[in-house]
């Protein structure tokens, strides 16, 4: 099989196409998304291809047409609900949180929810408080849910047609940071399964667990820590289910562990991931792990502020030779 290039929000675009070509129950739903691709291009083709029964633009109402997904689903169908900022889905919390993540256990099985929530998140575009929160650790608390973050093009696509394929809601947080970012992917279709980590480079001195934007800095970190630090950088790439055996074979290893996010580090990902390694693996465990999040505090509009919020690849080095040193 062949390789070629290809940019995040294609490779949704992808998944989302090759989907509704192999189910017609799959459909696209959400504000803009037959509007010239939407803001982000990421319904681009959809409508052209299947038309405005599967592609079908909403009014500014993410409490309407997510409560619409919930019945739709509950007759058969795979609705994929785009939110154009994950901070509007707080708009269709009941919908999200009482319906979709409980009406299969309240109802003994009867229904299935089939949903898939497309959500963009992230720093780094200079959109401030209301447009830039990383709100993963609310969905983790949240039985029924299951969360994927990915951070890379292969994994955009990948976990994307893992979500549309599964039988119960899951939210797909996609930074919005990547989406013009090019890489060499394989021909075709492939599927990435939820709950399988991937180590994103090898090392033995230390892991860093980083997801989404996290992601990249990390590995700018590790590259930029080498012949000084052997760094192993993990990428959960779902949060819900966490392959936690794959974190904790890397602890195993090399004895220490930072966990980095750009949402707070207070209640987030981290804070559960850390919980986990001292309970499951305590006794491999040289230093105390520790969790580098964003600031306690809403994401400022400066751009000089908005980094400061969140950690940078130098934060990271920082950390990991505090740690190893």
């Amino acid at each position: 099989m062949g390789s070629r290039k290809l940019i995040y929000a294609n490779a949704i675009c992808e998944a989302q196409a090759e989907e509704m070509t192999r189910d017609e129950n799959v459909f696209v739903i959400g504000e803009d998304v037959d509007i010239a691709g939407g803001v982000y291009n990421l319904t681009r083709g959809i409508l052209e291809r299947f038309g405005p029964k599967r592609c079908v633009g909403t009014p500014i109402s993410e409490q309407g047409f997510t409560g619409l997904a919930v019945g739709a689903a509950m007759t058969g169908l795979r609705p994929i609900v785009e939110i154009m900022y994950i901070d509007f889905l707080v708009l269709g919390m009941e919908q999200l949180v009482n319906q979709m993540a409980k009406i299969p256990y309240m109802s003994g099985g009867q229904f299935r929810m089939p949903v898939t929530i497309r959500a963009q998140a992230g720093v780094g575009t200079r959109e401030a408080a209301q447009h830039s929160q990383s709100l993963e650790a609310w969905f983790l608390n949240t039985p029924g849910l299951k969360v994927a973050m990915p951070g890379t093009v292969y994994d955009a696509k990948g976990l994307l047609k893992s979500a549309i394929r599964d039988d119960g809601p899951v939210i797909v947080i996609e930074n919005r940071v990547l989406f013009y970012e090019a890489e060499e992917v394989p021909e075709g279709e492939w599927v990435v399964p939820f709950g399988l980590a991937d180590v994103a480079r090898i090392g033995r001195d230390i892991t860093i667990v980083a997801y989404g934007g996290a992601r990249r800095k990390a590995l700018a970190a590790a590259g930029e820590l080498e012949g000084e630090i052997d760094v192993e950088v993990i990428d959960p790439r779902a949060l819900a289910p966490l392959d936690m055996p794959a974190i904790l074979r890397s602890v195993h290893k090399t004895g220490r562990v930072l966990v980095v996010h750009e949402a707070p580090t207070c209640c987030g990902a981290g804070a559960e991931i850390v919980r986990r390694v001292v309970q499951e693996g305590f006794d491999d465990l040289d230093a105390e792990p520790v969790v580098l999040g964003g600031r306690h505090t809403p994401i400022p509009f400066s751009p000089a502020l908005e980094d400061a919020s969140v950690p940078q690849t130098s934060d990271i080095i920082n950390a990991a030779r505090n740690m190893v040193s």
